[in-house]
């Protein structure tokens, strides 16, 4: 069975700068699918690809098996929803949701009935005749979805839709939009540089680096088995420690670390006494309490350096000889902030490996 959209081996240049290097990915029916990357990594060109609004010098879009290129937006049934919102400030909020379809001549009464869906779908009720800027900027932004959603397509885009709002309010419209492209089965690719979004949001992310795609996953295989040190580093906080392969073995890998020989569960490909780089995420230790027992887990003697309280954690920095680890202890309020001499636990069955190579 085909893929509902296909990028292949897509290329795009601005002069003498290359902004898709030949880049390759398929996206399931109903999938939603996140484009993550910093600034100028290529995800919104990539975007604008299956969006009309640029051509690739090489390589094709499909969707539906049917070959997009040279296509003009309007013929593509992709509406596209941006961070501006881009309204229309002289008309309503009905007007501003009703414009496609009154382009269309649809009539009236079915107008009415798809609006009202929309404002319900998205909890505008009673705000019909309100212009954007009589809005706040979340009321806006339910508008752009509702507006871009009413035509019934079956793909939606969305360029960093949530980056002028509010961290709140963010959290929440990201939530709502997550429901009802659920409930819709409508397929959504979703461009952003904000790991969180993607994380929460997505089915699959495609993170990108300098006009290619480095990894496509799941948000759990993305977070817990980052192919390089950049998707690691670039998706939540991490710690990356020096260690040395010791042996392969059934499941893993045992490496060398401090002094302590630690199995890991991830298969490398590295000989015996070859560099490798342990990745450490915060949950994967935690300080020792007092007469904790930890057979099946390494134990390091560091010193705090200093601390965070975040309200649901406190964040330390560890130094353990001439390396500094991230901490969360996620019961702030049971033992309090911590100084000076500690022992760290190390569960050895969360960490993840990498090649030294990157």
């Amino acid at each position: 069975m085909g893929y509902f959209i296909e990028f292949r081996n897509i290329v795009k240049r601005f002069d003498d700068f290359v902004a898709l290097d030949h880049v390759s990915l398929n996206i399931p029916k109903g999938a939603f699918v996140t484009l993550l990357g910093p600034s100028g990594c290529g995800k919104t060109t990539l975007m604008r690809q299956l969006a009309g609004f640029s051509e690739p010098e090489e390589g094709d879009v499909l969707i539906e098996g049917k070959r997009m290129n040279g296509l003009p937006p309007f013929k593509r049934n992709t509406p596209l929803v941006f961070q501006e919102y881009a309204l229309f400030p002289h008309m309503t909020v009905y007007e501003n949701i009703s414009y496609g379809l009154r382009l269309k001549k649809v009539p009236k009464d079915v107008v009415d009935r798809k609006v009202n869906d929309m404002l319900e779908m998205f909890n505008l009720q009673g705000l019909e005749t309100r212009f954007p800027k009589q809005m706040s900027g979340g009321q806006q932004q339910r508008v752009a979805f509702a507006r871009a959603l009413i035509m019934g397509q079956e793909i939606l885009l969305l360029d960093e839709p949530l980056s002028n709002l509010d961290a709140k309010l963010r959290v929440e419209v990201r939530s709502e939009l997550r429901q009802i492209q659920q409930k819709l089965g409508i397929t959504t690719i979703y461009v952003t540089h904000d790991q969180d979004e993607a994380l929460s949001m997505s089915d699959i992310i495609a993170v990108m680096r300098r006009g290619k795609i480095e990894q496509i996953g799941s948000p759990w295989d993305i977070y817990f088995h980052p192919v390089n040190k950049f998707v690691a580093d670039f998706v939540g906080t991490v710690n990356f420690l020096p260690a040395t392969m010791v042996a392969a073995e059934e499941g893993g890998s045992l490496v060398s670390y401090a002094g302590q020989t630690l199995h890991v569960p991830v298969v490398l490909d590295v000989p015996a006494g070859g560099c490798i780089s342990l990745v450490v995420r915060p949950e994967c230790m935690h300080i020792a309490r007092e007469g904790e027992i930890s057979e099946h887990h390494a134990r390091l003697d560091g010193v705090i350096d200093h601390y965070n309280f975040l309200g649901r954690v406190i964040r330390y920095w560890v130094r353990v000889g001439e390396h500094s680890f991230i901490i969360d202890d996620s019961n702030p309020d049971l033992t309090g902030a911590r100084t000076g001499a500690v022992q760290l636990i190390l569960d050895t069955a969360k960490l993840h490996a990498l090649k030294d190579e990157d």
